[in-house]
């Protein structure tokens, strides 16, 4: 037989993460862009026109990677490419209106879903708790560049 799982706040938090994640993905629209590219056009959303590999290392991903799912967006017009001022040789990506009104559409969807599981199923002090959690996940979420980089405007 197995052992139990771990008790231990870390896997506890690992596992309701990874739960969640999962149940909103399984509620996304079957028509709903795949994550990949969600993920990039809702990070050019978030820091603005970027290069291919500032994209890649914000995600985690590898450049190589990244490469075809740029393409697909392009393709379909979601986002631009350009050259960079400074350096003729480097792109610049930037999100498109169309594909910006697609990520808005497919977040919507699914923050519709957790608000309504949020104000179903929290009371006021659950939900006040939750928004709380929320930041710190986002701390912990967080590149320690982008730590460092916090601390230093005294964001801490």
């Amino acid at each position: 037989m197995f052992p139990p799982p771990p008790d231990d706040p870390a896997a506890d938090l690992r596992r309701a993460v990874n739960r969640l994640g999962r149940r909103m993905r399984a509620e996304r629209p079957p028509d709903a862009m795949p994550s990949g590219r969600l993920g990039v056009l809702a990070q050019l959303y978030r820091a603005g026109p970027s290069t291919p590999g500032a994209v890649a290392a914000a995600l985690h991903v590898q450049p190589q990677s990244l490469t075809r799912t740029l393409a697909a967006l392009a393709r379909d017009g979601m986002v631009s490419r350009s050259r960079a001022a400074g350096d003729g040789r480097s792109q610049v990506v930037a999100l498109t209106e169309r594909g910006y009104t697609a990520m808005a559409r497919d977040v919507a969807v699914m923050d519709t879903w957790l608000r309504a599981r949020i104000d179903t199923e929290l009371n006021a002090t659950e939900r006040e708790v939750l928004r709380l959690a929320a930041a710190l996940l986002d701390r912990l979420a967080a590149d320690e560049d982008e730590d460092e980089d916090e601390a230093g405007e005294g964001g801490g």
